[in-house]
């Protein structure tokens, strides 16, 4: 990329994953105070059982994120583990990190993807603003994925397609068409 080249190669491994996660956070902000303040209008409302219900639902995904993240390198997910190296003059790129395909991987390929569209949509009252954040989301998690999809499958070859082959893409025990594969 032409950054890449601009900046050299060592700075770019160095800090593009949390410069990236933080310029997603702070233009996230805005549509977060967006939907707190101007909702719309409610299009569903679960009380009582039907809340606790969701809310249990919202929880499980809570869990199932912190889960995932303790799964692969969190640290290195969100970009900080590459950083301190190029702080500390540590070779980069880090090594690769093995092929995750136990617990909650072994049960969809995607799973903070499909542990974040959990806690967004188990939500006891939904309005209208939050409906289309919902959506948006999901295509945002959808598409990703699919592009997720064609760097595993360069970076890990036939071990990462046997897999594609045994575990759920994004929800569990879904199957997805082969042409999507």
């Amino acid at each position: 990329s032409i950054v890449r080249r601009f900046i050299g190669e060592r700075l770019y491994q160095g800090w593009y994953r949390l410069t990236f996660n933080t310029i997603a956070v702070v233009t996230f902000l805005p549509v977060l105070f967006y939907l707190a303040h101007d909702r719309g209008q409610i299009i569903w409302e679960v009380q009582g059982g039907g809340a606790l219900f969701l809310q249990g639902v919202q929880l499980v995904g809570l869990i199932g994120l912190v889960v995932s993240l303790l799964q692969i390198d969190g640290m290195r997910f969100l970009g900080i583990r590459q950083t301190f190296a190029w702080l500390n003059g540590e070779p980069l790129p880090l090594p690769s990190e093995p092929l995750t395909t136990s617990g909650v991987y072994a049960l969809v390929r995607h799973p903070l993807y499909f542990f974040s569209l959990l806690f967004i949509w188990a939500i006891p009252t939904m309005y209208s603003a939050w409906l289309g954040f919902c959506v948006g989301s999901t295509v945002y998690f959808m598409i990703g994925s699919l592009f997720e999809e064609q760097k595993l499958r360069r970076d890990f070859g036939a071990a990462y397609e046997s897999y594609q082959q045994q575990v759920s893409w994004l929800i569990p025990f879904l199957r997805l068409p082969s042409f999507l594969r």
